[in-house]
């Protein structure tokens, strides 16, 4: 045919040019984590003339193919995971950490400390006023350390809580998203741009459901995803077009209850599996800085019992409260701290009973050493967590790293393409021109 030189350059322009598209928009996302890498396949034309009864097939030029992504559902897999793990250590840490400044700062076991030894000085004078005032007024900053401290962690407790409430609207807001990506999905065609930008929102919704929680996707052959939380039991969340609403509850003590549908799950993995375990932890933390202040509010005042003040008189409760948010020193002069035992007369300096409450302050089942092993076993989970948390920021930076050699941008690749491919335009612009040339030549003959 003779025009099929004409018909031969203009679908070389045509390959090259939305070639040279996809290479522009692979450079434009290359800093985009949530793109993977664009190609065009390429084809050869078939032409067919006929004269009479013969049919001849030539070939007239290139035809340009489907839009085909780059990915890897291994490597995708890996990044999920191992993103999925270093969320929840990551989560618990931090949360874990605020709870570990929480009790650090308020004082509690200085408070304590300091509480004991001025117990300790006044057993050297018992009569002298300003050690009474100064042991009263210790009483009095103990429990307000104790106040201080559950306020704090309360505080990062709250903290906690607000974190997975948000986190919670982030998953159902992600979990519907997915639901409509499959919607799009199962509606687009094979190996075309817009197929290819679905299939981006759709491991966009899988990292971001993977964060929060251990999720199993199952990627159906039309290229939907279905998604199940990983957990106690496992939870369907997106089936097809349809997703489940994730729901949470918090119980008196803080900790946290999730719900799929009309099913209860612990989950296994995620931000939300750390941020859990982190209010589980602190439940106990608070169990225990409770059982502290009971243990300090009962010595004290079964010392005080078992004593008489300054004036002679039956010593009464110097402390308040049921826990370490309402500890309060009630005692109401410095007078009535029971230094001296039962039956002892006014002005006693006998200081067996006060020596019996400083004795049990400190022994080892005494609220100093408690508190003491509270505040190192606390540290000791921080510390813990944050190795972890450390570790698996290696695995997981290893993950994405190979995640982006598979389906990322490599701008190196990308700039030789668009030269490569800006010299085929101009070529094959080059055989239009020349094929004109070539006709005015013949039509030109005489």
């Amino acid at each position: 045919m003779p025009t099929a030189i004409f018909t031969i350059g203009r679908s070389g322009l045509t390959a090259t040019r939305r070639s040279l598209e996809l290479t522009a928009q692979n450079i434009a996302n290359a800093e985009n984590a949530n793109y993977s890498r664009r190609t065009l396949t390429q084809g050869e034309l078939v032409m067919t003339g006929s004269i009479g009864a013969n049919a001849l097939d030539s070939l007239g030029g290139v035809k340009p193919g489907v839009i085909e992504r780059a990915e890897s559902g291994l490597v995708q897999r890996q990044a999920r995971d191992s993103s999925s793990a270093m969320s929840a250590a990551e989560a618990e840490f931090f949360a874990m950490k605020e709870a570990e400044s929480a009790l650090e700062t308020s004082g509690v076991y200085s408070g304590l400390v300091d509480y004991e030894a001025a117990l300790t000085r006044l057993q050297n004078n018992p009569t002298e006023p300003a050690l009474r005032l100064a042991a009263l007024e210790a009483s009095r900053k103990m429990a307000g350390n104790f106040r201080i401290a559950n306020g704090t962690l309360a505080n990062a407790r709250n903290l906690v809580q607000a974190e997975v409430g948000a986190k919670t609207l982030t998953v159902n807001e992600l979990a519907a998203e997915l639901a409509k990506v499959n919607a799009d999905i199962a509606g687009s065609r094979d190996g075309t741009a817009g197929r290819a930008a679905l299939l981006d929102a759709r491991d966009k919704a899988l990292r971001g459901l993977a964060k929060e929680f251990g999720i199993t996707p199952v990627i159906n052959a039309n290229g939907t995803a279905d998604v199940t939380i990983n957990g106690t039991p496992p939870v369907s969340l997106v089936t097809g077009g349809s997703a489940n609403t994730l729901a949470t509850t918090f119980a008196a003590d803080g900790t946290v209850t999730f719900t799929v549908g009309a099913t209860s799950f612990v989950p296994a993995g995620g931000a939300m599996a750390g941020r859990a375990a982190a209010l589980t932890e602190m439940a106990g933390v608070q169990s225990g800085l409770d059982a502290l202040a009971v243990s300090a509010i009962t010595l004290s005042n079964t010392a005080q019992a078992n004593g008489v003040g300054l004036d002679g008189n039956p010593g009464q409760p110097l402390f308040a409260g049921t826990g370490a948010g309402s500890i309060t020193m009630v005692l109401a002069s410095a007078d009535g701290l029971a230094t001296a035992p039962a039956g002892a007369p006014a002005g006693s300096r006998d200081t067996t009973n006060l020596a019996a409450l400083i004795d049990a302050l400190g022994s080892s089942t005494g609220p100093i050493t408690g508190t003491d092993t509270l505040l190192l076993g606390l540290s000791s989970k921080v510390s813990a967590l944050e190795t972890r948390k450390d570790g698996l920021s290696v695995v997981a930076a290893s993950a994405e790293a190979e995640l982006l050699r598979e389906t990322g941008v490599d701008l190196d690749s990308e700039a030789a393409n668009l030269v490569r491919l800006q010299q085929a335009f101009e070529a094959n612009s080059r055989v239009i021109q020349v094929a004109a040339q070539l006709f005015d030549t013949i039509l030109e003959l005489r």
